[in-house]
C-alpha cells in the first residue's frame, strides 16, 4: 500500500534525522529494487514513442536548433560512450547532460506530450530525455531504462499530488529535478545515500519563478524542463563523486518549504510507494491528442463537437458572449482569470497562444480541426472574424469543476467544464465535457495504435518510413535491448537539420 509521509519545516535545533527527510525517502523509493509490472512497461514504451513524435515535429524550430547546436559542441568525455540527439545520426554522440538538454527542449517545445495535474502541474515525460541520455552514455540495458523511467514518473507524480508550487509562483520543474535525479539513480543502481544527495542538489538548482509561464511567454518555456533534466544529470554526477547537498533541503528552516512554498507552518502529506510496492504512477498520467496546454484538451474536443453540431456558433455576428465555466486552475492559468492581456493579443507568441483557452476554443470552434503549426500561425490568429469571436470568450471559476479537478477519484477527476453560449437573439446554449476524448475515460482513449499514429503523422516528411519502422520496433521490444543497444531509441531525420547562429560554445 502507498504510504503517506508528513512533511513539515523543522528548526535547526530539532535536528531532523536523515532517514525522516523527504529527499531520503524519495531516494529509498528509487533504490527499492522492485520489478516493473507489464502494464507499466507498456506505458513506458508508449511515452517513449510519444516523446519521439513531438520531438521529430520540432526538429527545426528555433529553440530546438539552438539547444541542439549547443549540445553538438560538447562531445562525451572518458566516462562513457555519449548520448544521441533527436534527428542526428546515432554515430554522433554528445555528453549526456547536453543530450538531456537538447532532447528535453525538443520534447517540450510544442506542449504536446504527456501531463499529470493535481496539486501541481507536471509533464512527466520530461523525465525521459535525461534518464535515456545517461542510459545511452553508461551502456545500460533496456530493462535498466524501463526501471529508471518508472521511478522518474513515480516521484514527479507523487510530488505533484501533494505539493503545490504554482500557488507560490514557483515553476513546476522544481518537482522534475528531484524526480529525474531519482530515476537516474534507479537506472544506475546507485545506493540510497548517493541518490539522497543527488535529489537534494537537483531540487536546490531547479527552483525558479513561474514568470516563464506568465504574460508574454518566451522560448524559455521549452528550455525550463530541459534545464531541470540537465541539472539532474549533473547533480547525480557530483553525488557519485562524493559531493553533498543542502540538508534538509525540503524541511530546513531556510529550506524550500519555509521560504519558497507554504512557509514555516506548512505541512504536506506526500504519497510514496511502500517498500516492495511497484511504481505505478505512470498509469495515472495522460497524453495529448492536440498541441496545447493539457487543460485545453477537453475544451478543444468540445469545440470540435460544437463546430460539427452548431456551425452558427462560429460566426461572431451570431454570438453575444461565450463563458467557459471551469476549474480554478484553468481559469487562472490559461483563462481570463490570469488577467494577461496577451491572451487576447492577435500578435502574441505561439507560446502565449497555447496558454490562452479563449483563443484555442475560438479557433477550434471555427475550424473544427487542430494543427500544431497552422492553428497558431500569425495569419490564423489575426483573422478579423477570429479576433471578434475570441474577444467574446471568457472563463469563470466554478467550485464544482474545481472540486472535480482536485478529486483523488479517477472516475470523478475532470479537466473540462461547461460552455455557456449566449446568442444575439437571446438564446442560451450550454454543453459540458469532463475529460478529453483521448483521456483513459474519454470518448476515444489513447492506446498503442493511437501513439503510433501520432508518431507517424508528426514524422511524415521528416523521417523515412524504414527508419521510423526500425525505431518503433526497437521501442516495442525495449526490454530485450542489451547493454549498449539503447542508441536504437534515437531517430535519424531525413531532412537537413538547421544550425543556430554562433554563441560562446
Amino acid at each position: 500500500m502507498t504510504e503517506l509521509h508528513t512533511v513539515r519545516v523543522y528548526a535547526s535545533e530539532e535536528n531532523l534525522p536523515r532517514e525522516d527527510q523527504l529527499a531520503y525517502k524519495i531516494a529509498r523509493v528509487a533504490t527499492d529494487d522492485v520489478e516493473v509490472t507489464a502494464e507499466v512497461e507498456e506505458m513506458v514504451i508508449n511515452r517513449i514513442l510519444d516523446n519521439a513524435s513531438v520531438a521529430i515535429a520540432s526538429l527545426n524550430r528555433d529553440p530546438i536548433v539552438s539547444a541542439r547546436t549547443q549540445a553538438l559542441a560538447h562531445r562525451p568525455g572518458d566516462g562513457g560512450t555519449g548520448a544521441t540527439l533527436f534527428g542526428v545520426d546515432a554515430a554522433t554522440k554528445v555528453s549526456p547532460e547536453w543530450a538531456a538538454w537538447a532532447n528535453g527542449v525538443a520534447v517540450r517545445e510544442l506542449d504536446y506530450h504527456d501531463t499529470f495535474l493535481a496539486a501541481e502541474y507536471s509533464h512527466p515525460g520530461d523525465n525521459i530525455p535525461p534518464i535515456l541520455a545517461v542510459a545511452q552514455h553508461a551502456g545500460s540495458t533496456g530493462r535498466d531504462l524501463v526501471r529508471g523511467i518508472a521511478t522518474g514518473y513515480e516521484i514527479q507524480v507523487d510530488l505533484a499530488k501533494a505539493i503545490c508550487l504554482h500557488q507560490h509562483k514557483i515553476d513546476h520543474v522544481a518537482h522534475l529535478g528531484p524526480s529525474a535525479a531519482a530515476g537516474i539513480g534507479t537506472l544506475l543502481g546507485l545506493d540510497t545515500e548517493t541518490v539522497f544527495q543527488a535529489v537534494g542538489q537537483a531540487l536546490h538548482t531547479t527552483t525558479a519563478t513561474r514568470q516563464s509561464r506568465k504574460g508574454e511567454i518566451s522560448t524559455w518555456k521549452a528550455h525550463a524542463p530541459a534545464f531541470a533534466g540537465k541539472m539532474a544529470v549533473e547533480a547525480v554526477d557530483r553525488a557519485m563523486r562524493g559531493q553533498t547537498s543542502p540538508v534538509p533541503i525540503y524541511e530546513g528552516e531556510d529550506g524550500v518549504i519555509a521560504w519558497m512554498l507554504d512557509g514555516p507552518g506548512a505541512s504536506y502529506e506526500v504519497p510514496l510507494p511502500a517498500p516492495g510496492e511497484a511504481k505505478r504512477a505512470i498509469l495515472d498520467t495522460y497524453t495529448k491528442e492536440h498541441s496545447a496546454e493539457y487543460q485545453a484538451q477537453a475544451w478543444i474536443d468540445l469545440a470540435r463537437k460544437l463546430h460539427r453540431d452548431h456551425p452558427e456558433f462560429a460566426d461572431p455576428t451570431n454570438v453575444e458572449k461565450i463563458v467557459l465555466h471551469t476549474s480554478h486552475h484553468t481559469h487562472y492559468v490559461i483563462g481570463s482569470g490570469a488577467n494577461d492581456p496577451q491572451k487576447y493579443d492577435p500578435t502574441a507568441t505561439r507560446e502565449t497562444l497555447d496558454h490562452s483557452i479563449p483563443y484555442i476554443f475560438t479557433v477550434m470552434l471555427q475550424d473544427g480541426e487542430w494543427d500544431h503549426v497552422a492553428s497558431y500561425a500569425p495569419e490564423r490568429a489575426q483573422r478579423p472574424e477570429t479576433v471578434a469571436l475570441w474577444h467574446k470568450v471568457t472563463t469563470e471559476e466554478d467550485p464544482g469543476w474545481t472540486r472535480r479537478y482536485h478529486s483523488l477519484d479517477p472516475a470523478e477527476k475532470a479537466f473540462g467544464g461547461r460552455a455557456e453560449i449566449t446568442l444575439t437573439d437571446g438564446t442560451v446554449f450550454a454543453e459540458e465535457i469532463a475529460v478529453a476524448d483521448a483521456h483513459p475515460l474519454g470518448a476515444r482513449p489513447f492506446g498503442r495504435e493511437q501513439y503510433i499514429t501520432k508518431l507517424r503523422t508528426l514524422a511524415e516528411g521528416k523521417v523515412s518510413e524504414s527508419e521510423l519502422n526500425r525505431f518503433i520496433d526497437a521501442a516495442e521490444n525495449l526490454s530485450s535491448l542489451g547493454a549498449g543497444e539503447l542508441d536504437a531509441l534515437n531517430v535519424t531525420a531525413a531532412v537537413e537539420l538547421e544550425r543556430a547562429q554562433k554563441g560562446i560554445f
